[in-house]
């Protein structure tokens, strides 16, 4: 049996393990992929800490990680439209093609998704096999380090492109990657101005090289001043919560132009009470984001790096896959944008 390293969920406790397990076997609708890089998600270090919603969600042991690139390296006999060799990256929502929502072209908000590398085996490996309706073929003048961040790019992108962007004001909640990658897509997308606010530093100087108006650090700064320095005078049209943070989200609320439009990404820890007569009087919209549309997102996120959407800037430590703790420790830390490992020396 050929056998492949993987970092695996051993053990019900904080931690992975490097390990030598089986290379997957593929079905006549699979595609088995050759990982060269992955990045490292905020999901990973739940998973890694071993958290509450860690011990409820994840299978032990599995091959955990879904953010990737690769190439094709064994089909299966019903697939017909990838080739070995192939630049590949692939949805980690694996929909159950189905429900009311598959069956009527909403996969992305299938009821019974299960997610790579947190419901089956995942791309922390050498290898990762992935059904062809999930499978998505590169633009291979896109760099890799960039492609592998396409899922987490594809949250950005679902969030930020909720709304019209065109002209708006725009306030983002965290600078984590994704609240960072939300700030280069609205700017291409055409708004006015970005405010991001957060209380770490190195990422605020991160949103600022992504394309941010103006950075708050809500520890010293409030969001009311953001808007006098830019001659804002009705509030932000439209806002982004990516932190998680129930003071963020009040802050949104208190912020946002009557007629204003809300898409939440964050998940909040905790049950978090809001002003609902805010909502109901000022005519806000608010709309939850789960993971990316499948796949007008992809498209999306394609066409705007072909266009000149630049993400590197978030992009900030790399490290070989077998240095994965030195990744996961600078991941932790919250001292860095995307922490990206190599399964391919080059």
């Amino acid at each position: 049996m050929e056998t492949m390293k993987s970092l695996v969920k051993k053990r019900p406790e904080p931690g992975l393990w490097l390990d030598e397990v089986p290379v997957p076997s593929i079905g006549i609708d699979d595609v088995l992929i050759k990982v060269h890089k992955t990045s490292i998600c905020g999901t990973d270090i739940h998973i890694y800490n071993w958290d509450k919603w860690a011990r409820k969600t994840i299978p032990v042991p599995m091959t955990i990680g879904h953010e990737f690139v690769g190439t094709v390296s064994a089909i299966g006999c019903n697939v017909h439209d990838f080739k070995i060799g192939d630049v590949v990256s692939g949805e980690g929502h694996v929909a159950c093609g189905r429900c009311r929502n598959c069956m009527a072209g909403r996969r992305h908000l299938c009821w019974k998704t299960q997610g790579v590398g947190v419901n089956r085996p995942g791309a922390f490996a050498e290898y990762i096999r992935m059904p062809i309706t999930n499978v998505w073929y590169c633009d291979t003048k896109i760099p890799m380090d960039v492609l592998c961040c396409f899922d987490p790019l594809g949250n950005a992108t679902h969030t930020a492109l909720s709304f019209d962007a065109l002209g708006e004001d725009f306030l983002i909640t965290g600078a984590g990657p994704i609240g960072c990658m939300a700030t280069a897509v609205a700017r291409h997308a055409g708004a006015r101005y970005v405010v991001v606010a957060d209380v770490n530093p190195y990422r605020l100087e991160i949103a600022k090289r992504m394309g941010a108006t103006v950075t708050v650090d809500t520890r010293s700064e409030s969001i009311k001043e953001a808007q006098k320095k830019l001659g804002m005078k009705e509030g932000f049209d439209v806002s982004l919560e990516m932190s998680g943070n129930p003071e963020a989200m009040q802050s949104i609320l208190t912020n946002a132009c009557h007629g204003g439009r809300i898409a939440i990404l964050g998940i909040f820890g905790q049950e978090t009470a809001i002003n609902w007569d805010m909502v109901v009087f000022n005519g806000l919209t608010i709309k939850g984001v789960y993971g990316r549309e499948m796949y007008r997102t992809w498209y999306q996120m394609t066409s705007m790096i072909q266009s000149g959407l630049d993400i590197t800037p978030v992009i900030t430590h790399r490290f070989h896959y077998t240095e994965y703790e030195k990744g996961f420790e600078v991941m932790r830390s919250s001292l860095s944008g995307k922490v990206i490992l190599n399964w391919v020396d080059e």
